[in-house]
Parts: C-alpha cells; structure tokens; sequence
C-alpha cells in the first residue's frame, strides 16, 4: 500500500525556509554593510547601547527556557511573548541602528525584517502549531513580538544556564561586543 501524496510547499513555504538558511550569512554581509556605513557618534554609541543590552539580556534569559522541539515553552520570557529571542534580536539591530546612526542601514534592517524574519517566524508558528496542541491556546493568549504586562499561565519553570551554553546565545553577546569595539574604532580613526 502506498502512502497518501504530500501537497507540493507552497511558495511562502519555500521562502520560509530559504530565508531560515540565509538568515545568518545576510546577517554577517549585513554586518559588513554596517560598519561601512555607520557613523557613530559618542552619544549615539551610549543611547545604542542603552536599547542593547535589554536585547542581550531578553536573548539570555529566553535561550535558558526554551526546550526547542521537546515541548512548548511558556515560561519566563515565553509568558509575555512568543519570540523572545526575535524581540531581543530585534532590540539589538535597534540598538546598533542608533549607534550607526544611518538611515540606510534603518531601511536594510527593515527589509531583513520582512522579507527574512518574518517568513521565519511564520513558519516556525505553523510548526509548533502542527507539532504542540497546546499551541492554538498559547498564541490566543500571548502576543507575537510585543510583550503583554501579565504572565502567561504557570511561568515558573526554572531557567537554566546548561541550556544558555547549550544553544550558544554567548555568541551574541561577543558578537555585539565586537561590533562595538569596530564602532568604537570607527569613532576613534575618523
């Protein structure tokens, strides 16, 4: 007996995953643009860095929960929002888009944003969709990006620094750290 055909990926399925494998290269061509077109000033360095570091934190804290395909996470920054790790990302482009101080580099930030995250963020919905039932109900309640004020159900579950170094968010935080010193060089050299 044969099995039944699997329907051909529709187009916005395709991009999706298209745009999850390029996501990380774009981001470090990305990177590169960046800093050719950053001009930083002392003030826009603090005030970037000041909209950083809650990203950094956010991302810290939302990796120490997550249990990525073993269940569905809904506790700690998971119980304001869906994506977390996208929100703290998010804070962090923010941030060195303010300390770049360019609008070119605003409008690429946007344009990565819709045309690569949010396709990402949609199919990662329809898979936790199709693989947890409780997942209709969670997203009901809890905002995509923004956060709401009050916790979602019962968010207590501990965080846990073995899963922070198991899914490697310190990468982030050298990776800000070292875009920073090149802003800072920038700064200093011209």
């Amino acid at each position: 007996m044969s099995e039944a055909p699997q329907p051909a990926p529709s187009a916005r399925d395709t991009w999706a995953r298209i745009a999850r494998r390029i996501r990380v290269p774009v981001g470090f061509l990305s990177a590169l643009v960046f800093v050719w077109l950053a001009h930083p000033t002392r003030s826009s360095l603090i005030a970037g860095s000041l909209v950083m570091f809650p990203g950094l934190l956010l991302r810290a804290l939302a990796s120490g929960h997550v249990q990525k395909d073993k269940e569905l996470t809904i506790s700690g920054p998971y119980a304001y929002t869906r994506n977390p790790l996208y929100l703290g990302s998010f804070l962090l482009a923010t941030g060195f888009a303010i300390a770049a101080r360019s609008w070119w580099i605003v409008a690429i930030l946007v344009l990565m944003l819709v045309l690569i995250y949010v396709p990402v963020i949609a199919a990662e919905e329809r898979y936790l969709r199709r693989t947890f039932p409780g997942y209709d109900d969670y997203a009901r309640h809890v905002p995509r990006l923004f956060p709401r004020l009050t916790p979602y159900g019962d968010s207590s579950a501990a965080y846990s620094s073995t899963r922070f170094w198991k899914h490697r968010e310190y990468q982030a935080t050298i990776g800000c750290a070292v875009m920073l010193i090149v802003l800072i060089i920038k700064l200093i050299a011209v």
